[in-house]
């Protein structure tokens, strides 16, 4: 299995081996040279990457209430859904 990936992902496998050789070589002088590299991963069957980068500063050590994950509606893919949702909060 390719490094850092769940032995129970497959789309995973089928992934990050693309995501790592297109890194390869390269020095990270910023996060955007590290967004675009992983931005242009694709594979010949025709998956793609598509990234987003978070640059906001989160508090650790948070406890989530019990009112707020009521309130979550939490969206499951349709391939692999055990792996692949979304949460989205209700505000």
């Amino acid at each position: 299995m390719p490094p850092y990936t769940s032995k129970y992902n497959p789309i995973e496998h089928r992934l990050f081996p693309h995501v790592t050789r297109a890194c390869q070589g390269v020095i990270f002088e910023s996060v955007e040279i590290v967004e675009e590299l992983i931005a242009k991963t694709k594979t010949k069957t025709g998956l793609q990457v598509f990234t987003t980068i978070l640059d906001g500063i989160y508090k650790t050590g948070r406890k989530v209430t019990e009112e707020f994950k009521q309130m979550m509606e939490i969206v499951f893919d349709d391939y692999l859904p055990q792996w692949n949702y979304t949460a989205v909060p209700q505000i």
